[in-house]
């Protein structure tokens, strides 16, 4: 029998926690903060290339609307999840 770990209010079984698997797998690495760090830096520096790239023009025309606040903000959306799934796929498999 495992050894069991005494806290106060709670008792737990060392060693019978089920792997972290799939999307929660996933989620805690994504929330690593080291990792935060680095896919929010790429997010911005990114973000900002293609909304200067992108939109721009609408920007200082003055002709930005509702729906040009929606595609920057894709801009800085997109480079996120696209740098957390090369996270995710630069993981060692387990």
């Amino acid at each position: 029998m495992p050894p069991r770990l005494y806290l106060p209010g709670a008792s737990v079984v060392v060693g019978k926690t089920p792997p972290v698997t799939g999307w929660r797998a996933a989620l805690v690495v994504c929330r690593n903060p080291s990792t935060l760090r680095r896919t929010v830096r790429i997010a911005l520096v990114v973000g900002t290339v293609l909304t200067i790239i992108n939109q721009l023009d609408v920007i200082v025309g003055g002709d930005a609307t509702w729906l040009t606040g929606v595609k920057i903000g894709l801009n800085f959306c997109v480079p996120f999840i696209v740098s957390n799934l090369g996270v995710l796929a630069a993981r060692p498999a387990e």
